[in-house]
């Protein structure tokens, strides 16, 4: 147990926190974090559905009415720097060795056809340099320079979000102005379409200020009229730093250093929002307009299965509620529970059971057949009472020292796009408290820097993996066409 000074106690309190929270935290640096138990792979017909073209029609042209009085929200995590985006670019600037050159005159060969061209082309102007000049004559430190820092263009301290993304033949788009456009085509509900974003404190006034310009000529273009939000990473949801020993790590100054906890923090955000379904898709994965038809139509599918499965969830709970559930309605339910919410029943199930399994959140989550892009994987997950679950699994979650784990993980032949559809009300009406479905055994510790020292930091359960370990599950696969993402700098060349 970790003596706190009064300081400290006062420093917890000032950021949302407290001294119980942050010996937890201490402990599981200690007590580590167990690996996913995985049972097996999640596959077509054992796990993930493949819908038929049939069916698919008939979602999408259900798809609106499905929607009629629901309020839909489209959720953006869009407070990541691109730094990483541009790492090869950074070690360029301090590393002269060949494959780093080799990396860096590609990119800048090509550079032409990247959507920043022009804007970057006026930045280097601005201080009297000519960037085909630049080109010609190889002064490429100083284009990678004006690309990725204060001077020029700044891209490897803003987040993905106000990057210029996409060009077509008389525009270019920034990442967030693509999202206006998706949550136009399909999440949109008579005409209104509501978009939140979670953005870094030092961001919002960069998002607020590029909406402001372009948001009426896309309610324009559209004919729709957006209401947009914004929220930050709680910092009570930060976790505190460790030494490599596991005490508690200070800074220069002596104070306890507290470090925002991966993606997994944002289900407090989503928490917070007022909707009865929720789009989740990353900042950086949108597809140019004159391509997003397949991204258009099976997000509809998922929404529309997602809202079919709910109606009818909604259906047997208020017959269990009432406690009239005979023994042939249970039977019922309990093979719909089975074949069609993916939830395994046993023998010996009540109706107050059967309620609790059914009274619960649900997400559709699209999945993409693998093609070697990253993501996490759909699989069955055993729980410390041998129950499995589908789970999204990353590959840190999963022992690499285990044949047998690693066996199942070679059968994947999915992953995860982070492609999701989430029902947040139950039949009520209410909004369920989502961080009661959260399994908090489920995050993990990594290595991090903090000038020249190194630290360990505590990642709290990534949101779509154990944030939403105990919601109600269904894998769908999805097209290869809706996946886009931007990793590095080079993805922005793959249209």
């Amino acid at each position: 147990m970790i003596e706190f000074s009064a300081q400290d106690v006062e420093f917890m309190h000032q950021r949302g926190s407290n001294p119980e929270d942050v010996q937890h935290q201490l402990e599981m640096f200690r007590k580590g974090f167990d690996f996913a138990n995985l049972d097996r792979a999640a596959t077509p017909n054992d796990g993930i559905l493949q819908l038929p073209e049939e069916q698919v029609e008939e979602l999408i042209a259900d798809y609106d009415n499905l929607l009629e009085n629901k309020k839909v929200v489209k959720f953006v995590p869009a407070s990541g720097a691109a730094s990483r985006m541009f790492k090869e670019l950074y070690s360029y600037l301090s590393d002269d060795s060949e494959e780093v050159r080799k990396k860096a005159c590609a990119f800048l060969e090509s550079l032409p056809k990247y959507p920043f061209y022009k804007a970057l082309e006026e930045a280097l102007a601005k201080d009297g340099y000519s960037l085909q000049d630049d080109i010609v004559h190889k002064e490429y430190k100083r284009v990678v320079d004006y690309l990725l820092n204060e001077k020029g263009l700044n891209y490897g301290n803003l987040p993905k979000g106000l990057l210029l993304f996409h060009r077509y033949t008389d525009k270019i788009r920034t990442a967030v102005e693509e999202h206006l456009v998706e949550a136009a085509l399909y999440a949109n509900t008579g005409g209104e379409c509501y978009l939140h974003f979670t953005v870094s404190p030092q961001h919002q006034a960069g998002f607020e200020h590029l909406l402001k310009e372009v948001v009426p000529a896309y309610e324009q273009h559209y004919g729709v009229h957006y209401h947009i939000s914004f929220s930050i990473q709680d910092p009570s949801t930060d976790t505190v730093a460790a030494e490599l020993d596991n005490t508690p790590f200070r800074d220069e100054n002596g104070k306890l250093l507290f470090r925002p906890a991966g993606h997994g923090a944002l289900i407090h955000n989503l928490n917070r929002l007022d909707a009865d379904v929720v789009f989740v898709k990353n900042i950086d994965n949108v597809i140019p307009e004159d391509r997003v038809e397949p991204t258009v139509r099976y997000k509809k599918v998922l929404a529309a299965h997602l809202l079919q499965l709910q109606n009818k969830v909604f259906q047997y709970l208020k017959v269990l509620d009432n406690g009239e559930a005979d023994p042939m309605l249970m039977c019922e339910i309990l093979d719909f529970a089975e074949t069609e919410l993916m939830i395994p029943v046993e023998d010996g199930l009540t109706p107050e059971m059967l309620f609790e399994r059914l009274n619960r959140p649900i997400r559709i989550c699209g999945m993409v057949k693998n093609e070697g892009e990253p993501g996490g994987g759909p699989f069955w997950v055993q729980d410390a009472d041998g129950n499995a679950s589908l789970q999204i699994v990353e590959s840190s979650q999963i022992d690499k020292k285990n044949p047998a784990q690693m066996e199942i993980m070679t059968h994947a032949t999915h992953f995860n796009p982070v492609d999701m559809v989430c029902g947040v009300k139950n039949f009520r009406g209410e909004k369920f408290d989502l961080l009661q479905y959260v399994d908090p055994e489920t995050g993990f510790i990594s290595s991090k820097s903090y000038g020249d020292r190194t630290l360990k930091a505590l990642e709290l359960p990534g949101l779509w993996n154990g944030a939403m370990s105990d919601w109600i599950t269904i894998f769908v696969e999805v097209p290869i066409e809706t996946f886009n993402p931007v990793k590095t700098v080079f993805d922005l060349l793959r249209r």
